[in-house]
């Protein structure tokens, strides 16, 4: 049985929520949707809201180049409102500085914050900036949602096909790579460049069930909506077709096994989704319309379970709570993951 409170960051996350009041207006409650949802004035929409902070992954060292904290920053939010099928308005960003960076540092996050708002057509409305001890990248996002086309976390159903947008595991290559300083090469931060599903998105809405994005990993994203809808998901372990193909191929080239890049918890932005069995077809055809390729990891089942099906056809059950609960602790590294993996037996090796 998966218990929400299992989890130490939705229990601390509720130890703040619960000194607050929730507004009759907002749809939503507390973790149940990637973007907070408003009903407005006029009654004909929502207005999604969302904010997020690039802090840890620069001070963790996972970031080193400033192009990719601004972009990271940038996307991280219009994934949010990817995730609820928001149409967006804009974003404002406050950005925290130590006094003695270099202008060209500034400048790199600046561009990137800059191309990716490019990639996505969307627009900086506005900002802050301030000295601090510490880079700190914060982002506030905005977009509207037609009223009766709400999607949330909260809402899939056994029966139900679950889909993933695109490839994972990016974002754990380039996690794991960095925190056991492998050479740059066997995953360089420049192939890190995840894009939110903006679009994609939009057309989700008019089908999905429920629908979370990637950017804590895939495997937390399923265990998270598991806990969230008491429902469990049956997904095939078909690798090369679940993992992006430049994370397939580093597994290959280092031997480190495919289900680490699923099961940290830096993730990309890729949508986890689901849609009623009946509506299948037609989404798939709407979806090839718009030359929109997502992957079918398997069905919603009644029990709440994550279960894993294997290449040998087996099957086997997995509890992400002592996963999660190591890296909201803060005493979990990959290095130690690797180790924990020689004693099982499993080797991996570096090659380039």
């Amino acid at each position: 049985m998966s218990v929400f409170e299992e989890i130490l960051e939705n229990k601390a996350i509720n130890a703040w929520a619960r000194h607050f009041s929730r507004p009759r207006f907002q749809i939503n409650k507390p973790h149940e949707s990637d973007a907070e949802l408003v009903e407005t004035e006029d009654g004909t929409s929502l207005l999604a809201v969302t904010i997020d902070t690039v802090s840890e992954e620069i001070a963790q060292g996972l970031y080193r180049d400033p192009f990719t904290m601004g972009w990271v920053a940038v996307m991280g939010n219009f994934s949010d409102l990817a995730a609820v099928g928001a149409r967006p308005l804009g974003i404002v960003i406050s950005v925290s500085l130590e006094p003695e960076r270099e202008g060209s540092f500034r400048d790199g996050i600046a561009q990137g914050m800059a191309a990716a708002c490019r990639a996505l057509d969307v627009f900086i409305l506005g900002g802050d900036t301030n000295a601090a001890c510490a880079t700190s990248l914060t982002g506030c996002a905005f977009g509207f949602v037609p009223q009766g086309e709400k999607l949330m976390r909260v809402g899939c159903r056994p029966g139900d096909a679950v889909f993933l947008s695109g490839g994972a595991g990016r974002g754990n290559a380039l996690g794991l790579r960095a925190l056991v300083r492998m050479p740059e090469q066997y995953f360089p931060e420049a192939s890190y460049r995840p894009v939110a599903r903006l679009k994609e998105g939009e057309m989700i809405r008019k089908f999905a069930t429920s629908c979370m994005d990637t950017s804590d990993g895939l495997f937390i994203t399923l265990d998270q909506l598991i806990r969230l809808n008491h429902i469990g998901f049956s997904i095939s372990a078909d690798w090369e077709k679940i993992l992006a193909p430049d994370v397939f191929q580093f597994c290959g080239r280092t031997g480190i096994p495919h289900w680490f890049m699923a099961a940290g918890i830096h993730g990309e932005f890729e949508l986890v989704f689901t849609i009623p069995q009946n509506a299948v077809n037609e989404f798939s055809k709407a979806a090839e319309k718009m030359s929109f390729r997502p992957i079918r990891l398997g069905a919603v089942v009644k029990k709440p379970i994550f279960e894993l099906g294997l290449s040998s056809g087996d099957k086997t059950e997995i509890d992400m709570a002592p996963l999660r609960n190591l890296w909201a602790a803060g005493d979990f590294s990959p290095t130690r993951l690797l180790e924990e993996h020689h004693a099982w037996g499993g080797k991996w090796r570096l090659e380039p």
